[in-house]
């Protein structure tokens, strides 16, 4: 965070675009905020517009305006929010919901710094600086044909990402104590202090909706609890330990997304399995592995031979797997050779009699 703090003092003073990237609820459109008040435009218009909250049509009408007699309904001119934000700023929150044809609109208000209203032939000309976030991976956006590469150049010339709340856990109790202290006050309540076994519980929580989710875990605590302290009676089921909590979803396909995923993926098992199991691995990497093999046996139409080279193990700790993990145990027997077998008699599919050689 300190990074991002940094990054975001260093680009406020130029005209340069930014892209912040984050998940839902990290801040992204407090540094947004933050880029337009550091900057020489703090004196100036400071526009949102949250992109993926209006149709094609509407959000077209909403960014550039439209003149009379433009389409059904238009019965006046209108000023769009970029002609607003001249010698400001602009925020487009969700700018991964964009169309295509909103996108090459966009790219030439970057590249020429003008338009046209919605039914007009006139250019305009605007000094706006561009901030976007995404809480998608753009890359991929642009792999599967939703968002124009050129585009997303211009948009990422200083990338700023907000990491999400379970990657900075020693933040939470700065974050609730401040939170606390504000409804607090807000509220005219006594509440200022928060019990270690309540804060080990929050610290501990993955929060899927990040600082928005334990912003608003902490206000609903201090309006519907009593007393000086906020205790675990005043959080909700989830972190109690009540109901099972609910998994994060992931936008992204990278490597960094991956390692987040397996940390993840442990972090739940070991609460799953509970403070007194002495099974973990079983209960963790053995369901891993498990499903590992399954999936590869699967990609690879059951024969075993290519699922062991895939895996990267020979094919009799394969057949060992399988039989420890009961994989397949009952699968019919394999077809006619295929000439995967290495004597041409086993064909090496899951269900296949043991190959004399295996043992």
């Amino acid at each position: 965070m300190r990074e991002v703090y940094r990054t975001t003092r260093q680009v406020a003073p130029s005209r340069a675009c930014v892209l912040i990237v984050g998940e839902t609820g990290t801040g992204k459109e407090l540094i947004a905020r933050a880029i337009h008040d550091l900057s020489p435009r703090s004196t100036g218009p400071y526009i949102r517009v949250n992109c993926g909250a209006l149709t094609e049509s509407l959000l077209e009408s909403e960014l550039f305006g439209h003149v009379k007699g433009s389409f059904t309904g238009a019965v006046d001119n209108r000023t769009g929010r970029f002609e607003a934000a001249h010698t400001g700023s602009i925020f487009l929150d969700e700018v991964n919901s964009t169309s295509p044809k909103l996108q090459v609109k966009l790219l030439r208000v970057l590249q020429e710094g003008e338009f046209e209203r919605v039914g007009d032939n006139n250019t305009k000309k605007v000094d706006t600086r561009i901030v976007a976030a995404t809480n998608r991976d753009l890359l991929d956006e642009i792999d599967v044909g939703r968002f124009r590469e050129d585009l997303y150049y211009r948009l990422n010339v200083v990338p700023i990402y907000l990491p999400p709340l379970r990657e900075r856990r020693d933040d939470v109790e700065l974050l609730v104590n401040f939170f606390l202290k504000r409804y607090a006050e807000q509220n005219k309540r006594d509440m200022r202090r928060v019990h270690p076994e309540a804060m080990r519980r929050l610290r501990e929580h993955d929060w899927p909706g990040n600082v928005r989710e334990l912003q608003n875990y902490v206000e609903r605590a201090v309006i519907l609890g009593d007393g000086a302290e906020l205790t675990v009676e005043h959080l909700p089921p989830q972190l109690r330990g009540e109901t099972t909590p609910r998994p994060i979803r992931h936008r992204g396909t990278s490597s960094a997304d991956f390692t987040v995923l397996t940390s993840e993926l442990v972090r739940q098992g070991i609460r799953a399995a509970g403070p007194n199991a002495n099974d973990l691995h079983d209960r963790v990497v053995g369901q891993v592995e498990r499903e590992l093999i399954q999936q590869v046996l699967q990609t690879c139409d059951r024969v075993q031979i290519k699922a062991a080279a895939r895996l990267g193990i020979n094919r009799n700790t394969l057949h060992k797997k399988l039989s420890e993990y009961r994989i397949d145990e009952n699968a019919p027997a394999a077809g006619p050779p295929n000439g995967d077998g290495e004597d041409g008699h086993d064909g090496g599919r899951t269900g296949d009699a043991p190959h004399p050689y295996d043992e």
